[in-house]
């Protein structure tokens, strides 16, 4: 009754001046908590999962231990090899077929002479090793990585972890020449010293030097919630990650797994869904009116004719994707036989995908971007760890599932791309902010491919810094 007696006197006015503020702070409030709670909510399960062989060890019994690894080879292995490339059959090829029908014969055979007589096997595992490499225990099964960190850091200079993902047919080898660039951006002109990383190069379960799954469903969700695992047990709570081709699948896994941990992502491709009844139309528009649909012109140049760029290129180049998602072991095995079968349908991808123009040489263009020595020690890590299998495995595991969960969750840590004009195929930014909704940098590269850090290491490294340094800044 008091309180009815207070409020009683107060006229229409006077109550609208207390009820509408607070009515306003209560709605606003709960739109807020509505906003941040969906944002939590909308992570991918980190799980958990034993890849191993045999039976989990009970919890506290698994080996958690980071030992040191150095990569070896003998008399043995690489006569072996020898005595292989020795038996090579020659296919005689087309006449004009240059890269048309695949690797050509004619080229094939003057990179088997090159292996067989001058690739010094030995002196590239040397070169390997200039890097720490390691081993650890995750889920049952053996991690390889490298982890460089800075030979000197000033005094105050923050060192930043950045976890770098490959892909397939790629490896961990494919960042060396871009490590020193950001441990050491000062020696190599790129910058004051303002942003200096330590680099972590794991590789993908399966391939390399890291321990296949013995077991089925192992897929890119699984690779990232272990990468989380790896990066935790260096002691880094919040990271850095950068990511092409299946890199690019898996970075994007951690950070809708575990945003609060992601700094940063930077990716240099990026996956999308592309069907639905709203990207038809905006295609169809795009073609005309590429503004009305946030189409950049840049955009509409690299994006059309859509049918060349989008469907015939990526029927051309995607005939292994079909084989290794469905019956991979078939190839695989006669892959992992035969030495020369493995170069040709490893370093045939270095051709297209680094340059489509690339089809019309009848080298492929290869030794334009990258020397024998690089394209044979990337296929020598396939061939030495017998990793072609279980590399094209991760194909099935993961097309095996529905892939539009990783649309379903949105990525809302800071994210960079860089756009390569080469690359197979070219996703807008408003395409991408379907999905990644915190697109902090959008680089339209002005050369390069597929295989940025392996072809374009400066470029990349430049645009990975300029994108940590707007994070930095939020």
């Amino acid at each position: 009754e008091s309180v009815m007696s207070w409020i009683g006197p107060f006229d229409y006015s006077q109550k609208n001046a207390v009820l509408v503020p607070v009515a306003t702070l209560g709605i606003g409030g709960m739109l807020l908590y509505w906003l941040r709670s969906g944002h939590k909510i909308k992570t991918i399960d980190m799980g958990d999962g034993w890849w191993g062989a045999g039976e989990r060890p009970p919890k506290g019994k698994e080996d958690t231990s980071i030992r040191p690894f150095k990569i070896e080879t003998s008399d043995k292995e690489i006569e072996d090899l020898h005595q292989r490339l020795d038996r090579f059959r020659f296919t005689p090829h087309v006449e004009g077929a240059a890269f048309h029908y695949g690797f050509n014969s004619s080229y094939l055979r003057k990179v088997v002479d090159y292996w067989r007589n001058q690739f010094d096997w030995r002196k590239q595992v040397e070169m390997l090793n200039k890097y720490p490499h390691f081993h650890t225990t995750i889920e049952g099964i053996d991690i390889h990585f490298i982890h460089v960190k800075p030979s000197y850091v000033p005094h105050g200079q923050a060192v930043r972890p950045l976890l770098m993902v490959h892909g397939w047919p790629g490896s961990f080898y494919e960042f060396y020449k871009i490590i020193p660039l950001l441990t050491e951006p000062g020696k190599h002109g790129l910058n004051e010293g303002d942003v200096v990383f330590e680099v972590i190069c794991p590789s993908i379960p399966g391939y390399a030097f890291s321990e296949a799954s013995h077991q089925k469903e192992f897929d890119s969700i699984a690779t990232a919630r272990i990468f989380h695992k790896l990066m935790n047990r260096l002691g880094f709570k919040e990271y850095y990650l950068q990511g092409g081709d299946w890199g690019s699948r898996i970075t994007t896994n951690m950070a809708q797994m575990l945003p609060q941990s992601v700094k940063g992502l930077h990716l240099n491709l990026v996956f999308i869904a592309t069907q639905g009844l709203g990207k038809m139309i905006r295609t169809m528009l795009g073609a005309y009116v590429p503004w009305l649909v946030g189409f950049s012109r840049e955009d509409a140049r690299r994006f059309y004719p859509f049918m060349q760029k989008n469907v015939y290129d990526v029927l051309r180049e995607s005939g292994y994707l079909h084989i290794q998602a469905t019956k991979p072991d078939t190839a695989g095995c006669g892959l992992n036989d035969s030495p020369v079968g493995l170069a040709a349908y490893i370093m045939e991808k270095f051709s297209t995908w680094t340059d489509k123009s690339f089809l019309h040489k009848d080298d492929g263009g290869l030794e334009s971007k990258y020397s024998l020595d690089e394209l044979l020690t990337n296929v020598m890590i396939y061939w030495v760890t017998s990793s072609i299998v279980s590399s094209m495995r991760f194909y099935k595991e993961n097309f095996s599932k529905d892939p539009r969960i990783h649309d379903r969750v949105s990525v809302y840590v800071p994210t960079g791309i860089a756009a390569f004009p080469q690359e197979i195929v070219h996703v807008p930014r408003a395409w991408a902010k379907d999905v990644y909704k915190n697109i902090v940098t959008y680089t339209y590269m002005p050369r390069g491919g597929h295989f940025a850090a392996f072809e374009e290491p400066k470029l990349l490294a430049q645009d990975i810094m300029q994108f940590v340094r707007k994070v930095e800044q939020l």
